[in-house]
């Protein structure tokens, strides 16, 4: 299977060459990756010249921005500016972290999940973190049926059908949501252990906190989930001003009537998969 993989990079200089490098040692290899050097201040450029020179499948984009993390904007609207300079003649296309090591034989086997199942429009392994021991342990606060955000494959009739990915927080719960809509599936390979060199959220911006609960609203999840979801994000953290920083945002986001991310019908169907799920769980 022929796929491209884009790489939104800023100021990566620390971890970009562990990412290269793992995708130049994928026994299925890209036919091209775009790496979207988003307005980095340090060596990032660099590297991504040096990489270039050792394979032609690399290929460098310069782009401005802000320099302001904010989740589900910056990234996406560099990946866009990535997508925009590739064709269609690819099988999947892969959002890939610059902070994320890949086994070697990763894009094999996502290769293998698309071509043993079409149904599957969304598939990647899992993501592991280095504890305070430095002994590397799965950080995974999702169900086991969702991929990160950090290296998410897409077939391309999935990808086509979902519109792209979402240039807002909750992106990448939105596309699966969509994929479902759309009649497929998502795939874990619980033997693709992906290391993350860098925490997840540790370079967003402070006003990021508001976006989750602004999230919930935009998909038309609706109170009482967003309830439920909110209680369960507080409890993980082990912080309940995550529930409040929840709320604050949803009725921020509804007393300005944001724009929902999704369709009336698209939202009913998000709502009664959501509390299919929760049902599940509960009973």
């Amino acid at each position: 299977m022929k796929y491209y993989v884009v790489i939104p990079a800023h100021n990566e200089e620390a971890y970009l060459a562990d990412t290269l490098n793992s995708v130049l040692r994928q026994s299925l290899q890209p036919q091209k990756v775009i790496i979207v050097n988003d307005n980095s201040t340090d060596g990032t450029e660099t590297i991504i010249n040096e990489f270039s020179t050792l394979s032609p499948v690399f290929v460098k984009l310069n782009t401005q921005s802000s320099e302001i993390h904010m989740p589900g904007s910056k990234v996406i609207n560099a990946f866009k500016k990535g997508l925009d300079v590739l064709d269609d003649a690819y099988d999947f296309i892969v959002k890939l972290d610059a902070d994320v090591i890949l086994p070697d034989n990763y894009f094999e086997r996502i290769a293998y999940i698309f071509t043993g199942n079409p149904k599957v429009g969304i598939a990647g392994g899992f993501i592991y973190e280095k504890d305070s021991d430095g002994s590397w342990k799965l950080n995974h606060p999702m169900n086991k049926n969702h991929v990160r955000g950090a290296f998410k494959a897409y077939s391309k009739a999935c990808f086509k059908a979902i519109g792209g990915l979402k240039t807002a927080m909750g992106w990448d719960t939105a596309d699966e949501l969509l994929a479902q809509y759309n009649d497929f599936e998502i795939f874990t390979d619980d033997a693709l252990h992906a290391k993350h060199l860098r925490p997840t959220g540790h370079s967003y911006n402070e006003k990021a906190k508001l976006l989750q609960g602004k999230a919930m609203y935009t998909m038309r999840y609706g109170f009482w989930i967003t309830f439920i979801a909110s209680v369960k994000m507080a409890w993980n953290a082990k912080n309940w001003k995550v529930f409040i920083d929840n709320f604050e945002g949803y009725y921020t986001a509804r007393k300005e009537k944001e724009s929902f991310l999704v369709s009336e019908k698209q939202g009913k169907f998000i709502r009664s998969l959501r509390w299919k799920n929760i049902k599940r769980k509960l009973f």
